[in-house]
Order: C-alpha cells, then sequence, then structure tokens
C-alpha cells in the first residue's frame, strides 16, 4: 500500500534500562550510559515516575545521576534510557581494517618509528628527514702543494681545505674525518703526484689509514727500471665502520723516486671525502 512521508524502520529499537540498590543516605548514583540531562532517563521509585529538573526529584549529567534527597534502602529504584548522549567510542584493539582507513591518510607524523620516511618509500627518493640523511658528509682539498714529499715514506696528505663539512667532523688541522655519529661510511679520495721530468716515479700507492694503520690502498706502479710516469693521479674508495666516538681515517701517500715529489694541490688533483649510508 502506497503511503506519504518517511519510510518507517523495519525493526523495534530496544530501550535500555538499569536497576539501582539505594541504601537511604546515598544521593549520588552511576549511570551505566552517558545523558545530557535529566529529560533522557525516566527514573521510577515504588513504581512512581519521579520529575527531573532543579529543585525536583533528580538531575542527571553525563553518567552522574543525583537525587534531591536519598532514597530508602527499601525503595525500588530504576530508570529507562529515552535518549543517550553523543560521545566518542574508540574501536576495539585490532578491530580497523585497511578498508576503514582513508587512501593518504597516513603520513609520516603518525609513525611511531621516526627513522621510516613513507615518502621515500612511495616515490623512491632518497629521504630528507627523520634522521635519514646522508650525514655527517664532508668533502676537502689540498689548497697548497705539498712539496718535498721523501721516497718511500708513508706521508699524510695535508687536506686543509673544506668544501663543506655537514656537522664539523672533518679537523682540516689533523687532516682526518672523525664522524660523531656511528655506523657505515663511504669514503673516497685522492691525489696526483708530480715529479718533473728529472725525478720520475716507480710506484705509487694512495693509503686509507683508519685509527692510525692502513685500512685499504690503491697502487700503480710502472717499469721499475727504467722509471717510466712522471705524473699521475691515485684514487682510492671504500666502505668504513665507524663507531661515531673514537674512529677516523686519513688520507696518506707513498712513492718510490729518486728523490723528493711534490703532491699537486686543488679540488680536482688532490681531495677527500665521504658521507654515511643509509639502510647499512
Amino acid at each position: 500500500m502506497s503511503y506519504i512521508g518517511q519510510q518507517p524502520l523495519n525493526n523495534f529499537v530496544t530501550k535500555q534500562s538499569q536497576t539501582f540498590t539505594p541504601d537511604g543516605s546515598t544521593t549520588g548514583f552511576t549511570l551505566n550510559f552517558a545523558v545530557t540531562s535529566g529529560v533522557d532517563i525516566m527514573l521510577v521509585i515504588n513504581n512512581v515516575v519521579q520529575e527531573p529538573g532543579g529543585g525536583k526529584a533528580y538531575t542527571a549529567s553525563g553518567t552522574t545521576l543525583t537525587m534531591s534527597e536519598a532514597p530508602s534502602a527499601s525503595d525500588s529504584m530504576y530508570c529507562i534510557f529515552l535518549g543517550l548522549a553523543l560521545q566518542t567510542v574508540n574501536p576495539g584493539d585490532g578491530s580497523v581494517g585497511t578498508s576503514k582507513l582513508v587512501d593518504s591518510a597516513v603520513t609520516n607524523a603518525k609513525i611511531a618509528n621516526s627513522t621510516i620516511d613513507l615518502t621515500s618509500k612511495v616515490t623512491g627518493v632518497l629521504p630528507s628527514a627523520n634522521g635519514q640523511v646522508m650525514t655527517p658528509a664532508f668533502q676537502a682539498y689540498m689548497n697548497s702543494t705539498q712539496t718535498g714529499v721523501a721516497s718511500e715514506t708513508a706521508t699524510k696528505l695535508n687536506i686543509d681545505t673544506e668544501e663543506w663539512d655537514t656537522d664539523s667532523n672533518f679537523d682540516t688541522t689533523n687532516n682526518r674525518f672523525l664522524p660523531t655519529t656511528a655506523g657505515k661510511y663511504f669514503i673516497y679520495g685522492g691525489y696526483r703526484f708530480d715529479s718533473g721530468s728529472a725525478d720520475q716515479v716507480k710506484y705509487a700507492e694512495i693509503r686509507l689509514y683508519k685509527n692510525g694503520s692502513v685500512y685499504k690502498d690503491g697502487v700503480q706502479v710502472g717499469n721499475y727500471n727504467t722509471q717510466t710516469f712522471r705524473n699521475m693521479l691515485l684514487t682510492v674508495s671504500t666502505v668504513v665502520d665507524m663507531n661515531g666516538s673514537s674512529d677516523y681515517v686519513e688520507l696518506f701517500a707513498l712513492r718510490h723516486t729518486a728523490s723528493g715529489t711534490d703532491i699537486t694541490a686543488g679540488s680536482r688533483y688532490t681531495y677527500f671525502g665521504g658521507y654515511k649510508l643509509i639502510g647499512a
């Protein structure tokens, strides 16, 4: 049969009720459900409906029911909830599924582990926040020619000028990198020697020292008898595990020459650098 108006409900709605146990002295009771005022419940004592409001039988707010006078211990007392206050309800543990979340709603700010950068996981770019950066990092070079480097003597390269040093961890006085953050670091360096036409080099090495001892090196060897090469750029690169407190690295040169040899200055020729690796 057709009708005009809103579609009626298909099911009956059951009202909630609560029974109280008065003791003759208590005027305050706790409701099972929060309400906005006394009119949201029908309070019945000894089968008589009580009138709500200030100065009358009772008031109610939230989960607090306050009687104007204490009901007797022999009284029968109950209420029926006519309306409930709107309130925020937390979902149960493990009850929220993926389909309940709005797309793109979870951001880095809501991730408990701040070392995870969602942006980098999605876009594939290197992360630049939340600690996921390749620092400490530095790059420095030799600004003035290092002259008279003795033959067969491991000589520390005078890397004295910084191009950048993110955490001030490179010491230009001692020519060493001592990072203050533990981790694995990619370290690289290079130098160029200039022996001149009359002072040719038989072989040359570039050595990376860690804590005063050789860690890695690169070697160039010519014809030892004919002494064939004069100028050459040697390089070294590797990954070094650093403890972030006392570990340091330095760059050394070692050559066999007829006499002293110069190390070429300039950022193109004699340089030293490194940076912390992410996820290593």
